[in-house]
């Protein structure tokens, strides 16, 4: 059934690497089948509801407070004007 090149040869590496990644493969398709079906049919069904609901069947959002949120964006904000305010003194060292 299988060919027996010496273990050591690069032909040896090749057919197992081929063959175990073929099982991992075929073991992955069969739990993915009994779970859902086929891998096709469950892609169709996402991209029908796509369709259906003219956009992504599920909302994108990060659970961040908006107090974080805030303070994220006026840390940033003192930042940018650090660096605007680094660059600019560097800039009048540099003339200077």
């Amino acid at each position: 059934m299988f060919n027996n090149p010496p273990r050591s040869s690069k032909e040896w590496k090749l057919e197992y690497n081929a063959r175990t990644s073929a099982e991992r493969s075929n073991k992955r398709e069969k739990l993915d089948f009994n779970e859902l079906g086929h891998m096709t049919t469950v892609i169709n069904m996402f991209l029908r509801t796509v369709v259906r609901e003219y956009g992504i069947p599920f909302e994108l959002k990060l659970d961040v407070p908006q107090e974080t949120a805030a303070e994220a964006a006026l840390e940033s904000k003192k930042l940018l004007s650090d660096l605007s305010e680094c660059k600019s003194s560097n800039e009048e060292t540099i003339k200077g």
